[in-house]
């Protein structure tokens, strides 16, 4: 047997350590570094002074995002279209990806449809179609409309199959000697044992969903229907403070480009941190080993 407590490996173990926390340090510095500009002055950001930590300490470019009854409407427009949205399409994925998975045995057409789903991919009707459809729908400016269009994930839908395909067959089989239909087989054995899939569609579905900007623009004629991205995006990236009123002059000097883009990126970002460590363990964890016996 190795011996684990020799002096390679304790150096080993030290420079491993070393060079992991360097890495760590190295993803982490981007975002300190940010945090660091939208928490400076307009005037200390724009000099090029903050580097890890915030010069003039200042919350404007939070009061900013946060302070006005237009930035907290659209989070919660987000917040509502990610909970349904995300709840949407992870229902209609796992029931798309079920009988996709099947072998054509079981399924006749299902080579036939997959490759329907995978056409829609590399093909698309076009946006003027698209926004027609939506309208004619008489979906503008709701909420479905930012979360039917995409409510198909068709790249969720065939990792999430190809997880299907590698489960034991033995586990439908028993459940089917047990009485069991394809329903109860789905939400009672493929679904707790795609746990593992399943944390990492919903992650893209929620980071799809939070991250997506320009359907509220082309959906949303009202500004108080906009998602925050799309708000934020009208207020900061084009400069537009038409929403911005005469008594917060005084809180706009002490903005910057710089302050509020950097605001901008960790509000968008800090959801997504939030989420991830929570679905992290669900990635590398083998649910599957050892639930058939040889």
């Amino acid at each position: 047997m190795p011996n684990h407590s020799s002096w390679s490996r304790k150096v080993f173990l030290v420079f491993n350590f070393i060079f992991l926390a360097f890495i760590s340090l190295l993803c982490l510095m981007p975002i300190i570094h940010i945090l660091a500009i939208s928490f400076s002055s307009g005037t200390a950001a724009s000099a090029g002074k903050v580097l890890l930590w915030p010069v003039d300490f200042t919350t404007a470019a939070y009061d900013n995002v946060f302070g006005k009854p237009e930035y907290l409407r659209a989070f919660w427009v987000s917040v509502k279209r990610v909970a349904i949205g995300t709840t949407i399409s992870m229902l209609i994925t796992i029931v798309t990806a079920y009988p996709l998975s099947k072998d054509t045995s079981q399924f006749r057409l299902r080579t036939w449809y997959t490759w329907v789903f995978v056409f829609t991919i590399l093909f698309s009707g076009g946006l003027i179609p698209m926004y027609l459809t939506v309208k004619s729908l008489g979906m503008l400016d709701t909420i479905w409309a930012l979360v039917l269009p995409g409510a198909v994930p068709v790249f969720n839908v065939i990792l999430l199959l190809n997880f299907y395909r590698n489960l034991p067959k033995e586990l439908e089989e028993s459940s089917r000697i047990d009485g069991a239909g394809h329903f109860t087989t789905l939400w009672k054995i493929y679904v707790p044992l795609s746990l593992p899939a399943l944390a990492t569609t919903g992650l893209f579905t929620i980071v799809g969903h939070w991250n997506s900007w320009f359907d509220g623009i082309l959906y949303m004629n009202h500004p108080e229907n906009y998602p925050l991205q799309t708000f934020l995006q009208t207020i900061i990236i084009k400069n537009d403070f038409r929403f911005i009123k005469a008594e917060n002059v005084e809180l706009m000097i002490k903005l910057s480009d710089r302050t509020s883009r950097a605001a901008q990126i960790f509000v968008a970002a800090f959801p997504i941190l939030i989420v991830y460590p929570f679905l992290q363990r669900f990635f590398i964890k083998g649910i599957v080993m050892g639930s058939v016996k040889e």
